[in-house]
C-alpha cells in the first residue's frame, strides 16, 4: 500500500449514523476547538448497544445524542458505555449516559482514576500545577497569565462522572454481541488508552492513538514532570504493525482509513524530523521548551493549543534527554534549558 486509503470520503451528518460493518455505526459530534469534531461508535450488542466514547458534556452534544436516541437507539438497551481514555471529548458524557440507561462504565483503571483526579484537582492536577511546570520550562508571563484564566476546564466539560466502573485491561477480549473485541493498551497520549480490535470484522477502533492526518498530542504534565510520554507513544504504536495490513482503522478524529502500517511509519518520520531539528537548535544555544515552540508548531497557537504545545515541547526534549543526546541545566532565572550532551551527532533509536 503506497498511501492511506479512505473508503468513506465524508462523515455522517450531525444526528445521523453510518454503518461501516454489520453492527458498527459511526456518528460524529462537534467540538468547539480547532480540532472541530470527534468520531463516536455504536456497536450492536445483542438486543442493545455498546457506546464507545461519548463527546463533550455540553448542551449541543447532548442535543445531538437526543437525536441519536430517537432515531437509532429507540427502545433498545444501552448495555455499557466504553470510554477509550479520560480526555473530555471522549469521557464528557459518560456519567450522563450511564445514568440515563443504568449502564455500567467500562474503562481502563488509570483512565478512570485520572478522570476523577482531574475533575477534583488533586495530586498533580492541583490548580496551577501545570502552569508552574510550564513556567519552569520557559513560559513567559503574558502566556502564563492567559492560561491562568482557564480554571478547571475539565470539570466544565465532564460535569459528572461515574463513581464505579468495570475495569478493562490490555489483551482482554470483550464480547460485544456475537463478536470479540481485543483491548490494545497504548501509552503516552493518556495513562492507559484502550483501543479495540475485532479480527472477524477487520476493524480497529484506534481512539486517539492512530489518527490519519495529525500527530497525537503527547505531553508532559505536572503529575509526572520527568516523564517520557513521546517514548511511550512511539513504543505503543508499534503494536498497530501487528494488525493485518488491510485493517480498517476507525480513528477518533478524521476519516476511517486503511494503511495502519504506513501511518505508523509516517508518525515515526514526523517525530524523527522534529527531533533532529531540536538537536540542531539546541546545538546553537541552550533552549527551553518555550524557546522551541515555533520550531515544533509552525502556526499561530491560541491559548487552548498553547497549553498542549508546551506539554509536547517538554516531551520532545525529555525524549532526547532520555536518549542521552541532550542534557539539562537550570539557569539563574529558574528556567530549564537543554543542550547537547556530547559533540556526537544524535542517532534516533527509531532508525539505529
Amino acid at each position: 500500500m503506497s498511501s492511506l486509503e479512505f473508503p468513506h470520503r465524508d462523515a455522517p451528518a450531525p444526528g445521523t449514523v453510518r454503518e461501516l460493518a454489520p453492527g458498527v455505526l459511526w456518528l460524529r459530534m462537534a467540538l468547539p476547538f480547532a480540532l472541530d469534531h470527534i468520531n463516536l461508535w455504536l456497536l450492536a450488542d445483542g438486543e442493545g448497544w455498546t457506546i464507545v466514547d461519548t463527546g463533550l458534556g455540553d448542551a449541543p452534544t447532548r442535543a445531538r445524542w437526543e437525536e441519536i436516541f430517537a432515531g437509532v437507539i429507540g427502545a433498545r438497551l444501552v448495555r455499557r458505555v466504553l470510554v477509550t481514555h479520560y480526555h473530555p471529548d471522549h469521557a464528557g458524557n459518560a456519567g450522563w449516559l450511564c445514568a440515563r440507561f443504568a449502564a455500567p462504565l467500562w474503562m481502563a483503571q488509570a483512565e478512570f482514576l485520572t478522570a476523577h483526579a482531574v475533575r477534583e484537582g488533586v495530586a498533580g492536577y492541583v490548580p496551577g500545577g501545570t502552569l508552574a511546570l510550564f513556567r519552569a520550562n520557559g513560559l513567559d508571563e503574558a502566556r502564563f497569565a492567559q492560561m491562568a484564566t482557564r480554571g478547571n476546564i475539565y470539570r466544565r466539560q465532564v460535569p459528572e462522572f461515574p463513581d464505579s466502573y468495570r475495569r478493562i485491561m490490555d489483551g482482554e477480549r470483550i464480547a460485544i454481541g456475537a463478536r470479540s473485541w481485543r483491548v490494545i493498551a497504548g501509552y503516552g497520549h493518556a495513562p492507559e488508552h484502550a483501543s479495540l480490535y475485532c479480527e472477524e470484522l477487520g476493524l480497529c477502533i484506534s481512539g486517539d492513538m492512530l489518527l490519519p492526518s495529525i500527530s497525537t498530542n503527547v505531553s508532559v504534565w505536572a503529575i509526572d514532570p520527568e516523564g517520557d510520554p513521546l517514548g511511550q507513544f512511539l513504543h505503543s504504536i508499534q503494536r498497530y504493525r501487528e494488525l493485518p495490513a488491510d485493517t480498517l482503522v476507525l480513528p477518533s478524529h478524521g476519516l476511517p482509513f486503511r494503511g495502519a502500517h504506513m501511518r505508523v511509519r509516517q508518525l515515526e518520520a514526523h517525530h524523527e524530523a522534529r527531533l533532529a531539528e531540536l538537536m540542531e537548535a539546541c546545538a546553537e544555544a541552550p533552549r527551553s521548551a518555550a524557546d522551541v515552540l515555533e520550531l515544533l508548531f509552525r502556526r499561530q497557537l491560541d491559548t487552548h493549543q498553547m497549553f498542549f504545545a508546551m506539554g509536547e515541547a517538554i516531551a520532545h526534549l525529555h525524549y532526547l534527554e532520555r536518549a542521552g543526546s541532550l542534557r539539562r541545566a537550570v539557569g539563574a532565572d529558574g528556567v530549564t534549558r537543554f543542550a547537547p550532551a556530547t559533540e556526537k551527532a544524535w542517532t534516533s533509536a527509531l532508525t539505529a
